[in-house]
């Protein structure tokens, strides 16, 4: 097959319009061209009057090595790579032994089900609970601020990916394009299969809910067990081997290989891991508050007279400014027609994160305006990171009153360093609700300085950005994990064989779909290490 990339056509066009266009730009005859499919399709909105759709074509055609010879010297004009998965093997038919897999968010759920596929019969240990019964836990705080440390946003069955927008790209180097076997299994799970071709896929948080159950189901039907309410309190070793976990009520779980799919709030885990000699480094991070602008605001700036197009949905942004005293501000996690959600995990703390439907259709956009922390900003031990995030969300939390309430602050009254006392024509809508105050004291001053400079120099980008009724809610904290488990190219931790550190809580993902591919590429290193000791 051929690929062709960068294929440009008017927004509006007729479904025929792209078989004439690609036979057109290949010079080929109609008859010439067998089959064709969608691969990737975003859109182009540098020229608000002119939005374009942007194509990426799969091509089956009569005399595919002349049209590759003719284009030799075009980029757009390639061979399609092979993107089907191979598994590295299988299992035997008896089983000496089963992996064990710490957690079950996005990385230790493809891993899990990998493992499973090759018949090695995974066993999941999830600290949470079920991802219905942790969702009336999660509406429980939203709706009561009444906070379960085991069963919120961070923790359960398809960790904080499923309060989410459900974002699925990501800029990692993929080059055996695992990304792809991520999203055909969402897809068989039950996700829209648009999320194979659309540039910049989601989900949603309402469909997350019921894949994560059908991929559970799948792991389950090929001899896999997933273990609720299961925490890891500790490891069992002999000097540089583990040999197993031990839980929280005594239970011993022994295996030789143990994948740690922790998420980044894990605090209480990476405390008694680094006690227990796992090796680990502090990384960099970011920290900042949630803003909101009416998503129609956001529309109307980066689509112009297509605000509201069906086929557009709603706009996104993605901004970046580098403050004058060195620090970086930008935008993360933007979630279209969404809301801001309480993600705490931990008592007497406030967490702020972002989230959003698949319809993408409430009345508010919102993102972190965050500003990148090094561990030069918090000196200490390994786990110094944790304590600085841990210091601004209580003190996030005593500047909302109490009850989980958030403080927010109107975008005009922050630039003005005065606090605020009643909104504008923004309503937030984080969720159990939203104190007034001066947002100041929330974060380091430094990061206030830049937030400060960033938001006008944002506003040259998205008009509006700035305005004065905009509304901040903090605080933004758990970004990333603030460690990183560092492992070897056989992907096992650098003190403790048999310790595979995956995912986002290690340090090797960003997002659901780069810690999918990170559990598919540790699924297959623990694979190929039991296979190498079988007889």
């Amino acid at each position: 097959m051929l690929r062709l990339t960068e294929l440009r056509l008017p927004l509006d066009h007729p479904p025929e319009a792209l078989k004439a266009a690609l036979i057109e730009r290949l010079q080929i005859a109609a008859a010439d061209l067998q089959a064709f499919k969608v691969f990737k399709r975003g859109y182009d909105a540098r020229k608000k009057s002119a939005i374009v759709w942007v194509y990426t074509l799969d091509l089956e055609l009569n005399h595919e090595a002349a049209v590759l010879e003719r284009f030799a010297n075009d980029p757009h004009v390639q061979v399609t790579p092979n993107m089907v998965y191979r598994f590295v093997g299988k299992a035997p038919e008896h089983l000496v032994e089963r992996p064990v897999i710490v957690g079950f968010g996005p990385c230790g759920m493809l891993a899990g089900l990998i493992l499973a596929q090759m018949g090695f019969r995974p066993i999941i240990l999830e600290r949470g609970k079920k991802v219905r019964e942790r969702t009336k836990d999660t509406w429980g705080l939203w709706r009561k601020g009444v906070l379960n440390p085991e069963s919120n946003v961070q923790f359960g069955e398809g960790g904080a990916g499923t309060f989410s927008d459900g974002k699925l790209y990501s800029q990692i180097k993929d080059p055996r394009h695992l990304g792809r076997k991520v999203l055909e299994e969402f897809v068989k799970a039950g996700a829209p299969e648009e999320i194979l071709y659309v540039s910049k896929p989601h989900i949603g948080t309402f469909r997350l809910v019921k894949m994560v159950e059908s991929i559970r189901a799948e792991i389950e039907a090929l001899g896999g067990e997933v273990r609720f309410q299961q925490q890891v309190t500790d490891l069992i070793q002999d000097q540089e081997q583990l040999l197993g976990v031990r839980l929280a009520d005594g239970t011993e779980v022994m295996s030789r290989h143990i994948i740690f799919a922790l998420g980044h709030s894990a605090r209480d885990t990476f405390a008694m891991l680094h006690q227990r000699g796992v090796y680990m480094q502090a990384k960099p991070f970011s920290i900042g508050f949630r803003i909101e602008h009416p998503q129609r605001l956001i529309d109307e700036a980066r689509l112009g007279s297509f605000a509201g197009h069906e086929a557009l949905g709603a706009a996104d942004y993605k901004l970046v400014h580098h403050a004058k005293n060195g620090r970086a501000v930008y935008s993360f996690c933007m979630c279209p027609g969404g809301q801001v959600v309480a993600a705490t995990s931990e008592d007497g703390r406030v967490v702020t994160n972002g989230m959003s439907q698949y319809s993408r259709a409430e009345r508010n956009a919102n993102a972190g305006i965050v500003v990148a922390i090094s561990p030069k900003d918090y000196p200490g031990n390994v786990l110094a990171g944790l304590a600085f995030q841990q210091q601004f969300e209580s003190r996030a939390y005593e500047l909302g009153g109490g009850g989980y309430l958030a403080p927010a602050q109107l975008v005009g009254d922050f630039l003005k360093d005065i606090p605020s006392s009643t909104l504008g024509s923004v309503e937030p809508s984080y969720q159990p609700g939203v104190h007034l105050t001066n947002l100041a004291p929330s974060l380091p001053p430094y990061a206030i300085e830049a937030i400060r400079e960033a938001l006008p120099a944002f506003e040259r980008s998205i008009k509006g950005f700035a305005s004065y009724d905009a509304v901040l809610t903090g605080v933004e904290t758990r970004t990333s994990s603030p460690i990183n488990m560092t492992r070897g190219d056989d992907l096992q931790s650098l003190s403790i064989k048999g310790f595979y550190p995956a995912g986002e809580g290690a340090g090797y993902a960003g997002g659901i779909l780069s810690a999918g591919v990170d559990g598919i590429k540790v699924a297959e290193a623990v694979a190929q290490a039991m296979l190498k000791t079988m007889p």
